[in-house]
């Protein structure tokens, strides 16, 4: 399938935006395409969609937000909470999507295995099946993910 001219003018917009001091593709070589495209297909392999990942992702944050910073028990082997930092910050994608600057730190007890997302994450995740790239400060791996949040 032969990319799209937009996914090009978002895939350099990413590289290197205002909106992300460290771009959303870190320091994967890889093209946005190409990134989507293996990421989906672990989301895949893993038995899972995008909608049931952010799903699960908005209900740990939603619960999270409840403790107001403190840690919040999501089930018996999981616990999270939240940080606010203030602010919003727009999705790099070309719609008026914006997301609270808040981030949600979640810890699966019984390994210790610990992961943060932002709230643009979810969003990311969900509307365009994004997961940033390697070596992004918020990139998630859709494996890592999975294992800690179900």
């Amino acid at each position: 399938m032969k990319k799209p001219p937009q996914l090009e003018y978002l895939e350099q917009t990413l590289r290197s935006s205002r909106l992300s001091a460290r771009g959303f593709l870190g320091t994967d070589q890889r093209s946005l395409w190409e990134i989507l495209d293996a990421d989906a297909s672990e989301v895949e392999k893993l038995g899972y969609t995008m909608t049931g990942i952010a799903t699960r992702m908005h209900e740990i944050t939603d619960r999270a937000n409840e403790g107001l910073g403190d840690w919040v028990e999501i089930g018996k082997n999981i616990k999270a909470c939240t940080t606010d930092v203030r602010g919003v910050i727009a999705c790099p994608w070309p719609h008026a999507f914006r997301a609270n600057k808040t981030v949600t730190t979640v810890l699966k007890i019984d390994s210790g295995d610990e992961i943060k997302w932002a709230d643009l994450n979810i969003h990311l995740i969900e509307e365009h099946g994004f997961f940033q790239g390697k070596g992004s400060v918020f990139r998630l791996e859709p494996s890592e993910l999975v294992k800690i949040i179900f």
